[in-house]
């Protein structure tokens, strides 16, 4: 019988075999296909993924002129190395250029000395990684990384950062201002005067060395002005270092800021901050996924800021100055002891029908300079910050306030004779004047007078000079009044000066009111005002009542092409605050006695104004007072006040001055002098000008004719 053969197997796996890659490969291929069906384009998308960003160059701030054309502030072109980091940049990145750039330049001891000790830690982090984080137990291991880095900075010790050299520490500072930078946008890492030719060129030369270093020009702020006059007003800039306050951080974001913008810290600066900045260049960049800058399109040119054509006369801000300083000083030295206290002298002198600020002043008198150290001071921003008592200056207001209540009709005469209090006290002018109206009383300056108006608006209308033997009406109602009378005239509120802060003056105390002090407030004593204040309160009277907002700017231009002023922008009109809200001729009436006071024999003025070529109209004022400083009381002193206006029937030109603390017996007077020179300096170039004027005209019809 025939053995039957045993088939193979070995075929048939193997077809299964086959089978089974075969389907693998096709469900791969059928994977790829939907892929690329599907989601391929969303793949390529990503491959080739753009993005958007925005840098913004700031550009050179506005100029500042006098209202003669006369350049006061300009900006100074300056040599700068910049760093302008990619997009995505990591601090690792910075570290590396910052350790190659050390070589090459040299950071000055203000920079290195703003290194913070966290600049410090945040750089040992970076060396020594493995160990700091090796200061973490296995709990704090399990934080997050925000919390597991502040522990980190908590565990370094001082040794770990006080033993850098010299060299290792001008490099952290290079690190610290590369890390400020922002994406895209150029920023400052060296600038002005510590960049030297050596330095500047060599990076140039090497600029491939350093990935978004480069060198360029900026600019500093450049004040033209001699012995930096009107310097106070003018104000100042932050540094780069510094850039936007914290406090007004969020203000200029919203602005479209950098943190590091330098920005106006004080005075015409900081007020006109959005004018005098200008518009940034705006640049758009397109980069790929890896932060690379594909393209970069000009979206908005740059201009430099507005420029400001300033209310101020240069010429006599400097003739102020100098008479400011030089009576101050003849006060001082002439009556060394009775004048001990005083130590500084304000003025200001402004357009009464405009409110446009001519000169502002403020000299103070150094007792200890030694050797060249100079004697005198400017601290002009006392005119604005600094409240005195103003003495019988306001006696115009009042006498307003008592026509306008009806306590007094006009021309109602009073005699002047000392007023007994009901304390013992005696209430009278500096010698018994006789019988005056309400304009002599303002020629001759009547205490006597006030006090009746201060009386009657109490409720008093006895019309007696002894009230030894009895009381005195009063009405808290009747000090208010009187205050509110004031403040239409701007004395105690805000005078609305185009400067970021003003001081309102001081009020007195009115927790203890008595008819006494009334009567005291009505010549000026116990409230306090600014020389500002009195500048706004006279030029309201030369002005027939119109109270107007103090101006320091007159103008605002486009740049220009050339050194000079550019296309107007905007002419910033004269604005009315309010109207004194009283009859007119009351106002008429105040002006006639201000007239005499500076015209007429026995007025208190008459002998430094009566015989000039101009006729001004004023009001002088001694207010007595103490000096006090860190709480000791140095002693009983005067505040020397002058306020006026000129030409007196045609006001041109109102001033007012302040010098505070004179002694009680001093036969100087600082304050007329100051007000009677700075009413000739006016004049004086004003004539100059218009003969110039004149001249030049006359030559030019002679050529036109040849």
């Amino acid at each position: 019988m025939k053995q039957k053969k045993s088939k193979s197997h070995l075929p048939l796996r193997l077809n299964l075999l086959f089978f089974l890659i075969f389907l693998l490969f096709s469900l791969l291929i059928l994977q790829l296909g939907v892929v690329q069906i599907l989601y391929g384009q969303d793949a390529q998308e990503e491959i080739n993924r753009t993005d958007q960003e925005t840098s913004k160059n700031p550009v050179p701030r506005g100029r500042m002129f006098d209202r003669t054309g006369e350049l006061m502030v300009d900006n100074e072109p300056v040599l700068a190395i910049t760093y302008t980091p990619p997009k995505n940049v990591q601090p690792k990145d910075n570290l590396e250029i910052a350790k190659t750039l050390v070589e090459y330049i040299d950071m000055t001891e203000e920079e290195v000395d703003s290194i913070t000790e966290r600049d410090l830690k945040d750089y040992w982090i970076m060396e020594n990684h493995d160990k700091a984080y090796g200061r973490l137990s296995a709990e704090e291991e399990d934080l997050d990384s925000d919390e597991q880095y502040q522990l980190v900075l908590e565990k370094i010790k001082e040794e770990d950062i006080n033993n850098y050299s010299d060299q290792k520490l001008e490099m952290i500072a290079i690190f610290r201002k590369l890390n400020q930078a922002s994406a895209l946008t150029p920023h400052i890492i060296k600038r002005g005067e510590s960049v030297t030719n050596e330095e500047y060129a060599i990076i140039a030369e090497n600029l491939s060395k350093f990935d978004g270093v480069n060198v360029t020009t900026d600019w500093d702020r450049n004040y033209l002005v001699e012995d930096d006059a009107f310097k106070n007003f003018i104000g100042s800039i932050s540094s780069t270092d510094q850039g936007i306050p914290n406090a007004q951080l969020d203000y200029f974001l919203s602005h479209n800021y950098s943190r590091n913008d330098r920005v106006g810290r004080s005075g015409l600066e900081e007020y006109y901050e959005l004018q005098l900045s200008g518009q940034k260049e705006i640049r758009e960049h397109i980069t790929d996924s890896s932060g690379n800058v594909l393209t970069s399109e000009l979206v908005r040119e740059g201009e430099r800021g507005k420029d400001l054509v300033l209310s101020v006369d240069l010429e006599l801000q400097k003739r102020l100055d100098k008479i400011v300083g030089e009576e101050l000083t003849e006060a001082i030295e002439g009556d060394p002891h009775e004048n001990r206290n005083m130590d500084s002298a304000m003025a200001i002198m402004m357009e009464p029908n405009t409110g446009e600020i001519l000169a502002m002043s403020g000299q103070t008198y150094n007792r200890g300079a030694q050797g060249d150290e100079p004697k005198l001071s400017d601290e002009s921003f006392k005119v604005v910050n600094n409240a005195y008592q103003p003495g019988s200056v306001v006696k115009g207001a009042t006498v307003l306030a008592g026509l306008d209540s009806g306590v007094i009709s006009p021309g109602e005469v009073i005699r002047d004779q000392t007023i007994h209090l009901p304390n013992g006290g005696t209430f009278s002018s500096y010698s018994t004047l006789g019988s005056l109206n309400d304009i002599g009383a303002l020629r001759e300056s009547s205490n006597v007078y006030m006090g009746f108006i201060a009386m009657r608006m109490n409720g008093e209308w006895s019309g007696q000079y002894d009230f030894r033997g009895e009381g005195i009406s009063y009405s808290q109602q009747a000090y208010f009044d009187l205050r509110n009378y004031y403040s239409q005239f701007g004395l105690g509120v805000e005078t609305g000066i185009d400067l970021p802060y003003e001081s309102t003056g001081y009020e007195g105390p009115n927790d203890n009111p008595n008819p006494g002090k009334q009567m005291q407030y009505a010549i000026g004593q116990h409230h306090s005002y600014t020389t500002l204040q009195l500048g706004q309160y006279v030029s309201t009277i030369a002005n027939d009542g119109y109270r107007m907002a103090p101006r320091l700017v007159k103008q605002m231009h486009n740049p220009g092409e050339t050194a000079g002023l550019g296309p107007l922008y905007e002419a910033l009109e004269p604005k009315v605050l309010n109207k004194i809200n009283m009859d007119d001729s009351y106002i008429d009436r105040v002006q006639e006695g201000f007239r005499q006071a500076f015209q007429e024999s026995g007025g208190t003025g008459e002998p430094y104004f009566s015989d000039k070529d101009y006729t001004s109209a004023g009001k002088s004022g001694t207010a007595q007072t103490e000096k006090i400083v860190n709480g000791e009381n140095l002693g009983d002193v005067h505040n020397l006040n002058l306020i006026g206006y000129a030409p007196h029937d045609d006001p041109e030109v109102a001033f007012a001055v302040m010098v505070p603390h004179a002694g009680t017996d001093t036969d100087e007077s600082p304050n007329y002098k100051i007000g009677e020179r700075a009413l000739d300096a006016y004049f004086e170039i004003r004539d100059d000008r218009a003969s110039s004027e004149e001249s030049l005209e006359e030559e030019t019809e002679t050529e036109s004719a040849n």
